[in-house]
């Protein structure tokens, strides 16, 4: 990612994420002695009741983020050497030594601009059998917040890939996955307006835009974004990944 993330202000803002990952750790079958990688662990407030699952197992808390794995782990200190931390960009191998059992993640995958090759490095980090459950941006994501970034400034819509159930399942096949459920879900996020909205704009959703641009026309930048949404709704849009990876050796494709 382009810039790094203001990560206190994003564990303060951060309701819808932690909503949506709760329901999704939910889908992850857990024995408790397990594991598991947080793919995208953010500010931890997600990896924390993931730990809280594992009470005789590991969590691999990483993010490309090195401000968020920081915030991650003063907020994860209670567990001690139950938690490892690993500043790692998803496009690229992972820095992780063995298998983990299962793979969990969520608003992360989004930010990784090539699937194929995130999913390959997923796969040849998990060991056989080893489930994968996971949430993102999906087709159709916050299309309101884009129609109004075409209208404003240089039409720049960020590094972002919202993408289709279909083309996610022929891309988890080819990486070596078997069961897998892909399908989209609608997840509309009201908030409070004003600065309140206009925080959450700048922290979560606005800050490669804002990388962009002269401190001095950020602010105006924001208001512009936040008026041209009156109900301060995002129109929220999830892509939602079971999958189960193969027996089959996923790095050598047998």
């Amino acid at each position: 990612m382009p810039h790094d993330w203001d990560a206190r202000t994003y564990d303060r803002v951060a309701a819808p994420m932690t909503t949506w990952g709760t329901a999704v750790l939910e889908r992850l079958p857990l024995d408790g002695d397990e594991r598991v990688l947080d793919a995208g662990c953010g500010s931890g407030r997600v990896t924390e009741l993931l730990a809280e699952r594992l009470p005789r197992g590991t969590v691999i808390a990483l993010d490309a983020s090195a401000a968020m794995v920081d915030a991650a782990r003063e907020r994860l200190a209670r567990f001690g050497d139950r938690v490892d931390y690993v500043v790692a960009d998803l496009g690229r191998p992972l820095p992780i030594d063995g298998p983990v059992d299962a793979i969990l993640s969520t608003a992360t995958f989004h930010w990784v601009p090539d699937h194929d090759a995130l999913f390959r490095n997923l796969a040849v980090t998990t060991r056989p059998g080893g489930m994968l459950v996971g949430q993102c941006g999906g087709v159709g994501n916050i299309a309101s917040v884009q129609r109004v970034l075409r209208r404003i400034g240089d039409g720049w819509l960020g590094d972002v890939h919202f993408e289709t159930p279909l083309a996610t399942v022929h891309r988890l096949d080819a990486a070596g996955y078997v069961d897998i459920e892909c399908w989209l879900t609608d997840e509309p996020w009201r908030f409070e307006p004003g600065e309140p909205f206009e925080t959450y704009l700048r922290t979560v959703i606005l800050g490669d835009h804002l990388a962009r641009m002269p401190v001095e026309e950020q602010a105006a930048f924001v208001h512009e974004v936040a008026s041209g949404l009156p109900d301060a709704v995002i129109d929220y849009v999830r892509l939602n990944i079971v999958a189960r990876r193969s027996n089959r050796d996923a790095s050598s494709g047998l």
